[in-house]
């Protein structure tokens, strides 16, 4: 014979495996779902991402309200400045600051923005006024009968019952609405907001009497360059700039990079949302597993077939595979059709909500990120399960359908398995905005895997080793804990899992509630007092105390100032910092003082005498300047009022930021400052909380006898991020789901896949006397025992990752919630309970006649 024994090859696979598939998915429908659940929300939530991300960028001019803007904190720009700024193109000028805002006949006054706009405003966009009428014609130039027109949020006129046409005081101004605003265009560029906005002309700002020297406003200059038509001629004006006017101090932005907060926290919520979707597909992972296991164990004969018949034990583990793939493939086409229909749908539901228009559409890298997450979790999961099947000897497979389920697999198929996983960790870190938030998931998911099944792994040595009980239903329950093919490892691993990430964001979010609620009632102030002038700050005090005797005033001077360089280091040349970044970006208020501040401590350096005059010293939070690498004897520049001060630091101090009292990341020596215009911060604090009316009537007091000075509330201020903190908590829990959801999927896998084994038990039993009721009881037992194990390591581990956020990484305190624990337990036993019994219901109603003509 001339013909050769060839090894059988891929192709003989593929067509034995095309062959078995005729029988259609039957019990591939968990696998799927859990396959394309996961593929759904990475390539979901990337494409939206995506769409987010290109509505800036297409609406960066409306955002930034220019092709350049030039931001200025106190002062305005000097005529070179200006002359320099015109030379670029069309300039439009707009001046923001916070001021009270009083409705005198009702004795009510809210904090607004107030925002004053010239001639050429808007550049780019629409101002769009209820009426339809042009801005411009509803500010008009000058005032009418006493007050000067102005347009206003719907806010405005709800917090104060206003209506168009009805007049407020601002400052020393009246004010009357003469137009409702419905859109600005700029309003996403003009940085955070509190209180609702207020629009006028720049005439009515100054005869308002806001600006004084040191005043807290800060003055935008938006340029239409048109003949910038590149990214790149851009950068060459903003260098430009920086060389002509090294101190002038202004913040430059382009429409390349209109909103970088708002970018930065899409990012943010787009990786944890996609590493929400790697938890959903790694708890899915699981389900893989499962399936593929019952997958198996239904095609032993099929398998011990083959290798009686001369197949390999790699032939048989390439023809599976192949199966398994495939079954993944379908999983992952209908995670990309639901990840791409996606966008459409939560972008129109936001729509009301976001304040950008976004580039909805299709996206075939997002799309293929998630193709690739889906098939390596498929292909790490079921790698495992499958090559256990190579060496299992025939026999074997015809005679025990349960021996070689707790074997391991070659150490090829173990060094595949590690090797997909990983591929897929390292894919999720390389990929990752934050890496070191990444880096802390991976950890955390490996950590919480291992420890699942660590868990698992007790739980059924412990049943096994439990003394004996006389309940025969309770006997079988525990017995069952610990069979071969026993629900315990699926339960634990995948309910585990989901529930332990939604027990950390709970407790995550209640304290941060409690602590921001706690602090407003214990230890905040109850006004911060803003642009205090020099010439009225001991009236003011003296007003203030009369009013309020029993309270406690604190006041410091007031400056705005940006950190230029470090060392010498200009702060845009240093590598962005892992913590407190935010510190480098943008202006900071800054102060100085010739005493240490009271609730500090000085923990490394010394402070300076009172009378020191010698070159400018500066006091650093102790935290802040570790995660910047400074140290006593470095030096930090800072430009404020167009002016480069470069400082040294002095000492480094603690700062108890919790309290919501004064507090600075730098103080520097009162010498620093001399001569400069600024202004004054103030608090007053009462030792017990005040009633409601005590607050409301010194507000009143305050904004008719200093109209000038901007009165806030700091409970008003701490309901509004309360409020923000549970639209976000929602949001972050809803997407959160998405995990439970897969976690109940391969439950009800789990559950199907020991159906058989299930089905097989009932029969013999219910044939030996045992009642519907009994079955069902010692079920009932076992799956309550698997749900309290379950939900008692959800609340430990779920306490320890929220405890870990909250003081390790966000430097807060922890408490425990009871409420959050009921939570997670009655969560836990519903699933476990309510699907375990679901599924014994139908194996209780199968007829024992087929059952037992196959024993």
């Amino acid at each position: 014979m001339n013909e050769q024994r060839q090894t059988p090859g891929l192709g003989l696979a593929a067509r034995f495996a095309l062959r078995e598939m005729r029988g259609g998915l039957k019990g591939f429908f968990v696998f799927i779902a859990c396959i394309a659940l996961g593929v759904m929300a990475i390539s979901g939530v990337a494409s939206v991402s995506r769409a987010l991300t290109e509505g800036i960028a297409s609406e960066g001019q409306s955002i930034l309200g220019g092709d350049l803007a030039f931001s200025l904190i106190h002062r305005q720009a000097s005529e070179d400045e200006r002359a320099f700024l015109e030379s670029l193109g069309d300039v439009s000028t707009a001046a923001t600051l916070r001021a009270m805002a009083r409705k005198p006949e009702a004795d009510s006054q809210t904090l607004i923005e107030l925002k004053a706009v010239d001639g050429a405003y808007p550049l780019y966009g629409s101002a769009v006024l209820q009426s339809g009428q042009p801005l411009h014609d509803a500010l008009g130039l000058s005032a009418t009968n006493g007050a000067w027109d102005g347009v206003a949020d719907l806010a405005l006129l709800a917090r104060l019952d206003l209506d168009v046409g009805d007049e407020i005081s601002v400052g020393r101004i009246k004010v009357r609405i003469a137009g409702l605003l419905e859109n600005e265009p700029d309003r996403l560029g003009s940085g955070m907001t509190i209180g609702p906005r207020l629009m006028v002309t720049p005439q009515a700002l100054e005869a308002a009497g806001l600006i004084q020297p040191g005043s807290l406003v800060t003055w935008r200059y938006r340029i239409k360059a048109s003949q910038l038509q590149t990214d790149a001629a851009l950068n060459a004006t903003i260098e430009e700039a920086k060389d002509t006017f090294p101190n002038a101090g202004w913040r430059i932005q382009s429409r390349a990079n209109a909103s970088p907060n708002l970018q930065r926290n899409i990012e943010r919520f787009a990786q944890f949302l996609t590493l929400v979707g790697l938890t959903a597909l790694v708890v899915g992972g699981v389900g893989v597993a499962n399936a593929v296991r019952s997958f198996l164990d239904t095609k032993r004969e099929v398998i011990a077939s083959f290798k009686c018949l001369g197949a390999s034990g790699g032939f048989v583990f390439r023809v599976y595979l192949m199966q398994i793939m495939t079954l993944a493939a379908i999983g992952i086409a209908i995670g990309l059709a639901l990840g791409a229909v996606v966008p459409l749908i939560a972008l129109t539901l936001l729509e009301p909500l976001l304040p950008i228009g976004a580039s909805v559409g299709i996206y075939p890298a997002e799309l293929m990120l998630g193709a690739v997450y889906g098939s390596l979790t498929a292909l790490a999961f079921a790698i495992w399960p499958l090559g256990r099947a190579h060496d299992v000897a025939p026999t074997v497979l015809f005679r025990d359908s349960v021996s070689a389920r707790n074997r391991y697999p070659r150490k090829r198929y173990i060094v595949a398995t590690l090797t997909t996983l990983l591929v897929l960790s390292a894919l999720a870190l390389l990929l990752a905005y934050d890496k070191r938030i990444a880096g802390f998931y991976l950890v955390a998911a490996i950590g919480a895997y291992l420890l699942l099944t660590l868990v698992a792994r007790f739980i059924m040595w412990a049943a096994r080793r439990m003394p004996h009980v006389r309940s025969t239903e309770w006997r079988l329950a525990i017995g069952n804990l610990h069979r071969p093919g026993a629900l315990t490892p699926s339960v634990i691993l995948s309910l585990g899992l989901g529930l332990t990430l939604l027990v950390a964001l709970a407790l995550i979010d209640g304290n941060l509630r409690n602590t921001l609620t706690q602090t407003a009632e214990e230890q905040a102030p109850s006004f911060f007092f803003v642009d205090i002038q020099n010439h009225e700050k001991d009236g003011f005090l003296s007003f203030v105390q009369q009013s309020a005797p029993d309270g406690r005033l604190e006041t410091v001077p007031m400056l705005r100032g940006r950190i230029t360089a470090l060392n010498d280091i200009p702060t845009d040349e240093l590598p962005p910092p892992p913590d407190d970044g935010w510190v480098l970006r943008g202006d900071r208020g800054i102060t100085y003082s010739n005493t240490i501040p009271e609730n500090t401590e000085v923990v490394d350096g010394d402070w300076w005498s009172s009378d020191y005059t010698g070159t400018p010293l500066v006091s650093f939070a102790a935290e802040i300047a570790q995660n910047l690498g400074l140290s006593v004897g470095d030096t930090v520049t800072v430009n404020v009022l167009g002016r480069e001060i470069t400082a040294t630091i002095a000492n480094l101090r603690t700062v108890d930021w919790e309290s919501m009292s004064i507090n600075f990341v730098m103080v520097f020596s009162a010498n620093t400052f001399a001569g400069a215009p600024h202004t004054h911060l103030a608090t007053i604090t009462w030792d017990e909380t005040p009633p409601v009316e005590k607050e409301l009537d010194l507000l009143k007091q305050v904004t008719t006898q200093y109209p000038t000075v901007t009165s806030v509330r700091v409970k008003d201020a701490i309901a509004q991020v309360n409020e923000l903190v549970g639209q976000l908590s929602w949001a972050v829990r809803g997407a959160s789901s998405i995990t439970l959801i897969a976690s109940v999927l391969v439950l009800g896998g789990a559950l199907a896949a020991g159906h058989r084994n299930r089905i097989y038990d009932a029969v013999i039993l219910k044939t030996l006397g045992a009642t519907r009721f009994r079955l069902i009881y010692a079920y009932l037992a076992e799956y309550l025992l698997l749900g309290l194990a379950t939900a008692l390591f959800s609340l430990l581990a779920g306490s320890l990752a929220a405890r870990f956020v909250l003081v390790d990484v966000m430097d807060g305190q922890f408490t425990m919630l009871p409420g959050t624990a009921l939570a997670a337990v009655i969560g836990a036993l519903f699933f476990t309970i309510g699907f375990g019994l679901l599924g014994t219901w139908r194996v209780l109603g199968e007829k024992p006649a087929p059952t037992l003509r196959n024993l």
